[in-house]
């Protein structure tokens, strides 16, 4: 018999860790954003062509939350003009397996999942083709 923990659900006011977690990682482009630094440092401007479903505005709030949670580095360089480049933290590369995980799964059942549109990644994490279409 395997020795477990008991599984319980948080009372209202205590410290849920999936909470924390979704806290930290949850929305649309945390997750994708963390996935491409994996490779490395990047500058706004790599990350953006990466994602090019990704606004200027909503790039730069994703990466302001990741890095109140600790899990990016912005490093400025006094430059002209100034160079910033982003990186995993140690804490950041953590959820290395997680999101790998997610990425396995993805690709065992992305496409059964019924807003992803002909297999396009293009259009962003869980937007359709229509979708995009609708919103300009």
């Amino acid at each position: 018999m395997r020795n477990q923990q008991a599984k319980r659900i948080p009372e209202h006011g205590e410290f849920c860790p999936t909470q924390a977690t979704i806290a930290a990682i949850g929305g649309r482009w945390k997750i994708v954003i963390l996935w491409h630094l994996y490779g490395g440092k990047l500058r706004f401007s790599e990350l953006r062509r990466k994602m090019p479903g990704i606004s200027q505005k909503m790039l730069t709030e994703q990466l302001r939350q990741l890095a109140g949670h600790g899990l990016v580095t912005r490093t400025v360089y006094a430059e002209v003009p100034p160079r910033v480049e982003y990186a995993a933290t140690p804490l950041g590369e953590s959820l290395r397996p997680v999101i790998t995980a997610i990425g396995d799964w993805g690709r065992t059942h992305g496409n059964k999942i019924t807003n992803m549109s002909n297999g396009d990644a293009s259009n962003g994490p869980g937007r359709s083709t229509g979708e995009r279409a609708r919103r300009g």
